[in-house]
């Protein structure tokens, strides 16, 4: 098996084979909350105002996404698993767009297969990948809005990366570590209001969910729309497929 260890934009644009795409603080958390709490799909998109063309078509859709960490003026929810750890989106569809995370998504194009990556679920995407035959695995880590590098995501990969070889990191010494790091602050700084410290325990609650988040095609083209991700939730007890 080759593993690699991606970064930012670059790094999702040159991915190949089974590819994971990270961001920890917070997009790939908050979604693993968001299926957790019922939700039946999400339709990710590039950009604002696409989000707003799917909502007009479809007024049952709920939004949800951050630019510059808050939520943008006509969205429903932030890029937030507070926001949205009690709400029950049972058979709902949530549409999101976001800085990093779910832009990195639209840059890969050689991949054979696309999943997304967090502590949250990080033990069933090592299930995941090790349950496939793969020869490529792809790890991508999107860091600060896909241009700066961030060590929480580097450092989800390299726990995934130790994993499938045999070797283990601390999670704990992990999370410590995280408390001091410059993009963890935000959490802790009473003059954040977008951002809170229950952000920062939730996106670090380790193996909270044993499912993978995968990208899908779209059924169907929206006018106005060039391109929609849509990723559905699949539990790793039903999910043993053979892949290369």
């Amino acid at each position: 098996m080759n593993i690699r260890i991606l970064q930012l934009a670059e790094g999702a644009k040159k991915a190949t084979g089974l590819v994971v795409i990270i961001d920890v603080f917070r997009a790939f958390s908050t979604d693993c909350y968001i299926f957790s709490n019922g939700a039946s799909k999400i339709i990710v998109v590039e950009n604002i105002d696409d989000a707003f063309t799917l909502k007009k078509k479809n007024s049952d859709y709920i939004l949800i996404g951050e630019r510059g960490g808050k939520k943008p003026e006509g969205f429903d929810y932030n890029n937030s698993p507070t926001e949205i750890e009690s709400v029950d989106f049972t058979d709902k569809t949530l549409v999101q767009t976001t800085s990093a995370g779910t832009k990195g998504l639209f840059y890969v194009k050689d991949a054979a297969e696309v999943i997304t990556g967090s502590f949250v679920n990080v033990g069933a995407v090592i299930g995941y990948i090790k349950a496939t035959d793969y020869k490529d695995i792809s790890l991508v880590c999107m860091g600060d809005r896909g241009i700066l590098q961030s060590d929480e995501d580097t450092l989800c990969a390299e726990f995934i990366k130790q994993s499938l070889e045999g070797k283990n990191m601390c999670f704990q010494d992990i999370k410590n570590y995280l408390k001091a790091y410059k993009s963890a602050q935000r959490f802790f700084d009473p003059k954040v209001t977008w951002a809170t410290r229950r952000d920062f325990d939730l996106c670090l609650s380790l193996n909270r969910f044993n499912f993978i988040i995968r990208t899908e095609p779209f059924d169907g083209k929206t006018q106005g729309i060039s391109e929609i991700i849509l990723l559905k939730k699949y539990s790793l007890n039903n999910e043993r497929n053979s892949k290369k």
